[in-house]
């Protein structure tokens, strides 16, 4: 198993030039990190922007994609307004990182202060790679052709729905709903969590 920080995020390299900070560069850095550890294919696990970026890797490389794990994500947007207010969303988060540093990212389980050295690389990824342009992603899910498991907390109403979209939309699909979970149930409720993906990644001989 491999963990990795999104670039600006973490321990990874946090570029000044907001340039460098987008969705075909992330996806550059996750077929990098493949290669260098010699991974032909590879089990992709994502949370919420790591699970956005997890479906542009498989709808663009899908030969390097083993199967995939999504978190409470999203696909994106089809109507122009909905991703108009997601991506006013985005932009006020980014603000509010600018003027308040570290102490604007928004209370909760998944959030940690003292993982990122400071807000500048989330600055740039909120305004770089949160933003949405487009809904190939979304219009590509009947085109996954891996094994597939959606993982959301049933109290995450921001990606519910997303989440329940993209497990109709994805052949064979499956969907889990973890009661009384917000958006990291990976955090608030681990063993379920756990229980879960080892089920989707360890299949018994029976199943």
């Amino acid at each position: 198993m491999i963990t990795w920080d999104l670039r600006g995020h973490g321990h990874s390299d946090y570029p000044a030039d907001p340039s460098r900070y987008s969705t075909a560069l992330a996806v550059g850095d996750m077929l990098g990190l493949l290669d260098e550890v010699g991974a032909e294919r590879a089990v992709l696990a994502g949370h919420s922007l790591g699970g956005y970026l997890s479906l542009e890797v498989v709808l663009a490389h899908p030969d390097r994609v083993e199967a995939l794990v999504l978190v409470d994500t999203g696909p994106g947007f089809r109507n122009d307004d909905a991703r108009d207010r997601w991506n006013a969303g985005a932009d006020r988060y980014a603000a509010r990182l600018e003027e308040r540093g570290l102490a604007g990212l928004a209370a909760g389980p998944e959030q940690r202060l003292d993982e990122h050295r400071d807000a500048t690389g989330l600055v740039h990824s909120a305004r770089g790679m949160l933003r949405q342009h487009d809904a190939h992603v979304l219009d590509g899910l009947p085109t996954i052709d891996v094994p597939t498991l959606v993982v959301v907390g049933r109290a995450d109403e921001q990606f519910l729905p997303g989440a329940r979209y993209m497990a109709a939309k994805i052949p064979g699909a499956r969907l889990v709903e973890i009661a009384g979970a917000g958006h990291a149930p990976n955090i608030t409720h681990a063993e379920a969590f756990d229980r879960h993906l080892l089920e989707f990644l360890e299949p018994s001989e029976a199943a």
